[in-house]
């Protein structure tokens, strides 16, 4: 009796065992749902806002950041497939029939000139005006065909824009890495005499010759793509905070006009994020009746997420300054001022600069522009520059979400 005791005994407490591992399997499986579910939704919170603070760079200014090099973003460039190989008029030659029957082989296909976005190009200035594809090889005896030409392939930085020479249609926008463009078709082999042999004509002496590869004519136009863009007038310090934002080492000068080519700087954060940033040539009064570098250079601003306007406030009249941006800005696309921005108002180590940060601010709030986000820094001596990339950061995320929002719906 007591052994069948035992027994009993030790298989019910093993049925509450098995039992127990059931529900507390379960009760994992719901933990790891419930965390799950609350993880998707603190990533949809971050989404919004994100806390990544912005790294310092540790490493020094490389010396590739300030080569001088001729900086060239529009090109005429004219293209041409390669020709096609000839077919060949040639007969078999056996030891009692010299002439047995056709054997001419077929020309092989031109090669193609392909364009091709490449992350590793930052410049227009590597192209020739001309490129011509190579030529496909002549037919061969025996019913040998010619080898196929290569095809060319031209690398060309990413954001170019493909333009109609005629009409400045855009044909193609290569605004990703590797993302290619036929530019010009190669020629098509031609036949060789086997390929015309029938009942009627059993010893052609006829062949085909390769065709001419297509012949193009295009704009290049090169649009820098970054994540914000700083617009000011000449020695207003831009290239001076680019460089204390980034590790880009862009040309800084105490005369105008010292910045004649965009240049870009990363930003990172300590959530492996990185932004760029574009320094580009000043802006003056005027600028758009091709005053001062013109505005030819602001396509450089299409592609960008949000605008920084860099105004001196050591000037005068900073809030003029302001003015005349936008109405250049304007002048140029009037879409550009829908794009979210922020007043960046440099030099505030200067004298005198709390009086006019506060009359700049009181300009705003007269014109309805109180909105605007007013960030007072110093390019030279580093004051509020974390403010400012934060504010860059929440800029960014909020337009990520709002195409986030935009792709949900389409």
């Amino acid at each position: 009796m007591s052994k069948l005791f035992n027994q009993r005994t030790s298989s019910s407490f093993i049925l509450i065992g098995r039992s127990f591992l059931m529900v507390s399997s379960k009760f994992s499986v719901l933990c790891r749902l419930c965390s799950n579910q609350l993880f998707i939704s603190e990533t949809n919170e971050k989404r919004i806002l994100s806390n990544a603070q912005p790294l310092r760079a540790v490493k020094n200014k490389s010396d590739h950041d300030h080569r001088n090099y001729d900086f060239v973003d529009q090109k005429r460039v004219r293209v041409k497939g390669g020709k096609g190989g000839d077919g060949m008029i040639c007969f078999l030659q056996l030891f009692n029939n010299p002439r047995a029957g056709p054997s001419g082989g077929d020309g092989g296909n031109g090669g193609h000139i392909i364009f091709r976005a490449s992350s590793n190009v930052k410049s227009l200035n590597h192209l020739k005006s001309s490129y011509r594809g190579i030529d496909g090889q002549n037919g061969m005896s025996k019913d040998m065909t010619g080898k196929n030409a290569e095809h060319l392939w031209i690398e060309l930085p990413v954001g170019t824009l493909v333009r109609d020479p005629e009409t400045s249609k855009i044909i193609a926008d290569l605004n990703c890495d590797k993302i290619q463009y036929l530019a010009a078709r190669g020629g098509a082999g031609g036949k060789g005499n086997h390929y015309f042999l029938s009942n009627q004509n059993r010893h052609p002496n006829v062949a085909e010759l390769g065709a001419s590869g297509e012949e193009n004519v295009f704009i290049l136009e090169m649009k820098i793509i970054a994540h914000a863009g700083l617009i000011g007038f000449p020695n207003s310090g831009k290239s001076t905070l680019l460089s204390a934002l980034s590790r880009a080492k862009p040309k800084v000068a105490s005369y105008p006009f010292t910045t004649i080519k965009p240049n870009i700087g990363i930003i990172h954060y300590d959530d492996d994020e990185q932004l760029a940033i574009a320094d580009l040539p000043g802006l003056i009064k005027g600028a758009h009746r091709n005053k001062g570098l013109g505005i030819s250079f602001l396509r450089h601003v299409d592609r960008c997420v949000c605008l920084f306007y860099v105004i001196d406030i050591s000037q005068q009249e900073p809030y003029e300054q302001f003015s005349v941006l936008v109405d250049e800005l304007n002048q140029y696309n009037p879409n550009l001022s829908q794009r979210p921005i922020a007043i960046i108002l440099n030099k505030i180590d200067s004298e005198k600069s709390d009086l006019k940060l506060e009359r700049f601010r009181l300009k705003l709030q007269q014109n309805n522009l109180q909105h605007l986000k007013v960030i007072a820094v110093s390019g030279k001596f580093g004051i509020n520059l974390k403010e400012l990339l934060l504010y860059f950061r929440e800029l960014y995320d909020r337009n990520n979400l709002n195409s986030i929002v935009e792709d949900s719906f389409d």
